[in-house]
């Protein structure tokens, strides 16, 4: 009887250390129910209204230059994103970091969670557009979560950031996406706006982008030309910059991070630029 009563009382102890042990887990959200889950804690959410208004409070109304960082396509590069922190909290004299969209590969929370625990530690706001691979799986639920709107505008320093969704592949080339309509009316939204620059993932050069969309899309830049100064994509990993539809209007791409570069831009004036590269790690 007393060895049943101490097996009984051992079963009950271990039972019982096993509870308080994942109750523990369960507090520090190491526990993860499943890789297509979409919970963030509430630290990790909302991050572009976030930086938007870490932005806002670095506004200089003295001078309308802007200068940033831009890059693309972070997904499962978590070593290179480490580095390219490092180097950019080197430089003097940037306002924010833009990364282009595809910052995860297979739309998994732990991905864009990994991610943005290394660039947060960038010493100015990072933003963001959403890319294709964001939009795997739950993803859009958790960019959306994680950043915000999927299409969005800002204004710093007289400049006007047009940022939008362009994986028209990943919505089965629905005719909607990208939305020409929104872009008209953000471009035509001239208040407070010396010059206009387009962000997406992927350019309307790519298979990728919807060619149904491609001839309206480019119309619609090139309506605003007068004061768009650039349009910047991701998506292709390589840097490419010239005007494919022979409108005065600049299209540019930029690296991912696994090529160890990044484009370093300056604008002024009405539609002035620099664009300058840095490397910060052996080639790829």
């Amino acid at each position: 009887m007393l060895a049943k009563q101490s097996k009984l009382y051992m079963s009950t102890r271990y039972a019982r250390a096993v509870w308080i042990g994942l109750a523990g887990l369960s507090s520090c959200q190491w526990v993860e129910y499943s890789p297509n889950q979409t919970y963030l804690p509430v630290a990790e959410r909302a991050q572009t209204a976030r930086n938007l208004a870490r932005l806002r409070e670095t506004a200089s109304p003295s001078t309308d230059t802007v200068r940033f960082v831009f890059i693309g396509d972070t997904q499962r590069f978590y070593d290179e994103t480490e580095r390219f922190v490092q180097s950019v909290n080197q430089q003097r004299g940037i306002d924010f970091v833009f990364v282009a969209g595809d910052i995860s590969d297979f739309g998994l929370t732990r991905e864009f969670r990994w991610v943005h625990q290394r660039l947060q530690q960038l010493r100015v706001p990072y933003l963001t557009v959403v890319g294709n691979h964001d939009l795997v799986g739950n993803g859009r639920a958790i960019y959306q979560a994680m950043y915000g709107p999927l299409n969005y505008t800002f204004r710093y320093q007289g400049t006007q950031f047009v940022c939008l969704d362009t994986n028209g592949r990943e919505y089965g080339f629905n005719g909607r996406v990208p939305d020409v309509d929104w872009l008209h009316t953000q471009l035509q939204d001239t208040v407070g706006t010396r010059r206009s620059v387009v962000i997406s993932h992927v350019p309307p050069m790519d298979e990728d982008f919807d060619s149904t969309l491609v001839a309206p899309y480019t119309a619609a830049v090139r309506q605003y030309g007068p004061r768009l100064a650039l349009h910047l994509s991701a998506h292709v990993h390589r840097f490419t910059a010239g005007q494919p539809y022979h409108d005065g209007i600049t299209y540019l791409t930029t690296y991912s991070l696994a090529k160890h570069r990044y484009h370093i831009i300056t604008l002024w004036g009405k539609r002035q630029f620099r664009l300058e590269t840095v490397q910060y790690g052996p080639q790829a």
